[in-house]
């Protein structure tokens, strides 16, 4: 007997999450479901089941992505660069959370998704049976059009295509009578490869990368009488890709039983324990109340705990290693081993917030016309000594998370904030590369070493601008923040202009060679200094003081680059940026063209070309563009760390965005680890320091440990930005905005609100309208909105919804916590 793949549609799925999502029992399973309970999940292959299938090509391994928006739909990369593997529902994920890495089974042909309508000779419509088109039809209540790709979309959603192949799969007849069901799965099987998304199911979970840390809520089971609401309650995570999870009573606080009503709205945090193949429901253990849900710290430390980060004290073991007489000064025996720099007029340029300080600047004119340009970050490894408990507990956490708020740090305060921060008239320890460069920005000469500096002051990125703004006007002493009496404000201004011509010419060669660069909008906060209540917002503005700094970054990263892999070619830890999906690539190529916008993706330096070229200089061309990047980013791979000597084909070392060949991490080691590793390794190939201990396969693990801590700092800190934004629209809203639409949908768009930066969906179904109706125009999606007339007598208002259209928006807070909506302001309506 053929035993039918049992799939569960997304809209079962999304409806009753938490519900029996298994298959209908026969009257024999009945009977033996009164001993034991069906399996809801398929066995996980064994170790070697997995080992076996993957070399033979059978099986295929990757980092699971849940959507979280649509928790029914996950994806995994395709081995191929071609478009994801899409794993439909949470039976077909089989218990695997966001980032675990899972081993996965591809489904056949038959049940792979159709993205792209067919055409078939001497038909104009879609490879879809009527029934499907029935079902779409019944879906879109509003939409009287016939966009093929709709209806697919509405098939795929109604999970169609599951209950098609489960009977023409259980059917053992020998004469197969031809329905419209069968109609349907030949045409699929007739569509080209192109026009169809490959399906798979997860037979393993490798390593479970998720924390299994959620924040949510708690209740009583529905069933208050049934023995197990005598045990457990039921936790409900704010997070809907977690399943919803069975927590012992005696974790939940004592008055819990007798007045739930009183916990509604509090928040607590809940570790996952188990999750048993014949249950929809995990098990857990309940670790602790955060407090009052919407409120910033409780919301913040949920963040962090889902995401792992980890937040607590350093230990006192980790204490012991630091330096214990203080005040620490740099020992005679150490500053003999250094290029003493401490006369240099050095300076540093940050935030006016920063107190991790981990790298300054340096330029002076030389007689030739030629310049010395020196990059000189802090020696972070002089204090973290490998192998020992500060060094482990630096790489387990491997990156500093910066919230809004507050920074989670890397190393313990003693070293970020002042032994290695680069503080204003303090001798520091110093790791420098030095160049002899042109004004065009030629490089005659490089020197790397260890050295010793004395920052003259510390400048912040305003400061900075402003003396790059007013080349010709001397900044007052009391306009900077205290400078060393060794120094003048005038050679201090001269080097940052200095720094600033170079600075403009590597730049502008640097894209000239071939870089990209999609700048993003970054939403910025000024706080309540006595609540750390956000008071206002603005989109943070990257400027030239901004760019000087990145280039010498780069620059020194670069040099650091070349240096470790010509010493260590075998053990080098560099950073490499893969080119952008193809799949994904050529969707946006056929986008671009079908909305007749002309860029051109053949290389990264093409594409910034065409970004910076396509638009005019009217006041929305910026935002315009804006949304132009957004889409460009969707098919950009995430740059990774990785060790050289796992790579053989040194091609694979490129990093697509900056078009180097060679490029790594050197210029921030108290907040980056990966940095930390760079420096020991330039150390011994300068003969400066010890060889690294680590073997190759080592530096391989501790860089993809970098990677996923990158990746999950980089979603807290826009968590984060999202928390306090949400805040700010709760107390200071509602806010107005003009906004630019970004994405069209049948019954939905998606817009960019052009004062705060934020992405919102706004539904048809939320707006006063008489009627929505979606076509293609040409090629190109738009959306009808027919308003309903405001007062009797007065005539329907239509509005035109298009990939670029400007709108007047109203940003509400809902009475979800966290929750705000971006509300369309009528055609017309007063300000």
């Amino acid at each position: 007997m053929f035993n039918a793949q049992v799939m569960v549609s997304p809209l079962q799925t999304g409806a009753a999450r938490g519900a029996n999502r298994s298959s209908s029992s026969t009257p024999n399973d009945k009977k033996h479901n009164k001993t034991r309970k069906r399996n809801v999940f398929e066995a996980y292959l064994s170790k070697e089941e997995v080992s076996a299938g993957l070399k033979r090509g059978e099986l295929i391994q990757g980092p699971l992505r849940i959507n979280p928006k649509k928790f029914h739909e996950a994806f995994l990369p395709s081995p191929d660069g071609m478009r994801d593997i899409f794993i439909d529902g949470v039976v077909s994920r089989n218990r695997a959370l966001n980032g675990d890495l899972v081993v996965v089974r591809l489904l056949p042909r038959e049940q792979w998704k159709v993205v792209k309508p067919e055409v078939c000779d001497g038909d104009k419509t879609s490879a879809l049976t009527d029934t499907a088109k029935l079902t779409a039809t019944s879906r879109h209540v509003r939409d009287g059009s016939k966009s093929p790709d709709l209806i697919i979309e509405a098939q795929f959603e109604c999970g169609l295509e599951e209950d098609l192949h489960t009977k023409l799969s259980c059917n053992t007849d020998n004469e197969t009578k031809e329905t419209p069901q069968s109609v349907a799965v030949n045409k699929v099987r007739s569509i080209t490869d192109d026009g169809l998304q490959k399906t798979a199911k997860v037979v393993y979970i490798l390593e479970k990368k998720h924390s299994r840390a959620a924040t949510g809520f708690i209740k009583p089971l529905t069933d208050k009488n049934g023995e197990l609401a005598k045990k457990c309650a039921l936790f409900s995570p704010v997070d809907h890709r977690l399943p919803r999870i069975y927590v012992p009573l005696a974790d939940c606080p004592a008055e819990f039983v007798v007045r739930p009503q009183d916990f509604a709205s509090t928040l607590f945090i809940c570790h996952i324990t188990d999750w048993r193949a014949d249950s929809n429901f995990a098990e857990g253990k309940l670790m602790k109340s955060l407090g009052q849900a919407g409120e910033i710290e409780p919301e913040t430390e949920g963040i962090l705990t889902e995401y792992g980060v980890d937040f607590s004290e350093f230990p006192n073991n980790v204490l012991q290693c630091l330096p214990q007489n203080l005040p620490w000064t740099i020992p005679p025996e150490e500053l003999k081993k250094r290029r003493d720099l401490r006369k240099e007029c050095i300076f540093t340029i940050d935030p006016s917030t920063a107190r991790d300080l981990d790298d300054a600047l340096s330029c002076k004119l030389l007689p030739d016309g030629n310049f010395e340009v020196g990059v000189h970050i802090a020696d972070v490894s002089y204090f973290v000594e490998e192998g020992n408990a500060l060094d482990f507990i630096a790489s387990e956490r491997a990156t500093s998370v910066y919230l809004v708020q507050k920074v989670i740090p890397m190393l313990p305060r003693l070293l970020c904030e002042e032994l290695c921060s680069l503080n204003p008239m303090a001798d520091r320890l110093t790791f420098s590369v030095i160049w002899k460069i042109t004004p065009q920005g030629k490089i005659l000469d490089e020197w790397f070493g260890r050295s010793v500096i004395c920052s003259c002051v510390k400048l912040s990125y305003d400061h900075a601008q402003s003396m790059i703004e007013n080349p010709d006007k001397l900044p007052g002493v009391e306009e900077l923040p205290p400078v060393s009496p060794d120094h003048t404000v005038q050679e201090i201004q001269q080097a940052v202009l200095s720094l600033h011509l170079i600075a403009q010419n590597l730049r502008r060669q640097r894209f000239e060679d071939g870089a990209l660069r999609l700048d993003q909008l970054k939403l910025s906060f000024t706080l309540d200094k006595e609540s750390g209540m956000p008071q206002g917002c603005y989109i943070y503005k990257y400027r030239d003081s901004n760019k000087l700094v990145e280039e010498f970054m780069l620059l020194a990263n670069m040099a650091a680059a070349h240096k470790i892999y010509h010493q260590y070619p075998e053990l080098a830890l560099l950073r490499r940026h893969p080119p952008p999906q193809t799949k994904l690539l050529n969707d946006l190529i056929e986008f671009c063209d079908q909305m007749g916008i002309d860029v051109n993706f053949t290389n990264s330096g093409t594409l910034h070309k065409s970004l910076n070229d396509q638009f005019g200089a009217d006041e929305y061309s910026t935002a315009r563009k804006e949304v132009l990047t957004n889409m460009c980013s969707r098919p950009m791979q995430m740059a990774v760390y990785f060790c050289t000597g796992m790579l053989k084909n040194e091609a694979l070392f490129h990093h697509y965005a900056l078009n180097v060949p060679l490029y790594t991490h050197f210029t921030s080691p108290i907040r980056r680890y990966a940095d930390i590793i760079v420096h020991r390794l330039l150390a011994a190939a300068i003969g400066r320091g010890p060889a690294l201990q680590l073997p190759q396969e080592a530096i391989q693990k501790q860089a993809d440990h970098c990677n996923d801590r990158k990746t999950a700092s980089k979603r807290v800190q826009e968590l984060s930005a999202e928390l306090f934004f949400s805040v700010f629209v709760k107390e200071c809203g509602p806010l107005e905005s003009e906004a630019i639409v970004m994405g069209v949908l049948n019954e939905a768009f998606d817009v960019l609100v052009l004062r705060y930066g934020v992405q919102k969906r706004i539904y048809c179904n939320a707006l006063p309208l008489q009627s929505s109706h979606f076509q293609q125009v040409g090629k190109k999606p738009e959306l009808t909105l027919v308003w309903s007339p405001e007062h009797d007598g007065e005539e329907p208002v239509h509005q035109v919804i298009s990939i670029f259209t400007l709108l007047e928006v109203v940003l509400k807070s809902d009475n979800v916590p966290l929750k705000y909506t971006a509300v369309l302001k009528r055609p017309g309506a007063a300000n």
